[in-house]
């Protein structure tokens, strides 16, 4: 089994690896380099035609792509702590709130990333206005999970889940875009703090 990798500051291989050390897994890993364009290469597209990371091969040669199908993936193979869920209330719960996580927030902050940040300046099809009209848009969505995590120690209840995995490599790709959490958002620091604690979220 082989896991590309690609470093911070890209979000989506960082919810694996994060996935993987709460779960106690060891991912033989490849880095494949975003600035050298290693994920366009040819190499990489015959494993992943979307040239995106991250991927992971298994041993028969099944390529597994999608952050969350890779997790998914492990979590059907090393179920032990159930990081999606026991149970139908709970399981749907997660993917409720892991849901919101990728159509409220994730949208917004990748419309800033494409459309303003200097990292993708050569990207075609870049609108600079649309991606500053999305700033708004990043701060509604947090200020909507601030208010959901009141009274609340995790995203989906009471304990870690993939939901707490999505919303910090999401919330911490924002900050590194220049989209930093207003002082305000007092649940939301405060999660974040207990979240970034985790060993995990130094995978």
């Amino acid at each position: 089994m082989i896991f590309y990798d690609s470093p911070n500051p890209a979000p989506n291989p960082r919810r694996v690896r994060i996935f993987a050390a709460e779960k106690g897994i060891d991912l033989p890993s490849q880095p494949v380099s975003i600035v050298k364009r290693e994920h366009k290469s040819a190499e990489f597209l015959a494993l992943n035609p979307r040239g995106q990371t991250p991927a992971l091969q298994l041993d028969d040669g099944t390529v597994i792509t999608e952050s969350v199908a890779i997790c998914r993936y492990l979590e059907a193979v090393h179920p032990e702590p159930p990081l999606f869920g026991i149970g139908a209330v709970e399981q749907a719960l997660i993917e409720m709130w892991s849901r919101r996580v990728e159509m409220i927030l994730m949208p917004p902050v990748g419309a800033v990333w494409v459309h303003t940040h200097q990292f993708t300046a050569a990207l075609p099809g870049r609108n600079m206005e649309w991606g500053e009209a999305n700033r708004p848009r990043v701060d509604d969505a947090l200020r909507f999970f601030d208010t959901s995590l009141e009274g609340r120690t995790f995203v989906a209840g009471d304990h870690y889940t993939m939901a707490d995995i999505l919303l910090l490599t999401t919330v911490d790709f924002a900050a590194f875009i220049g989209i930093g959490l207003a002082e305000d958002l007092n649940n939301l620091h405060a999660w974040h703090a207990r979240v970034t604690a985790r060993p995990s979220a130094a995978a």
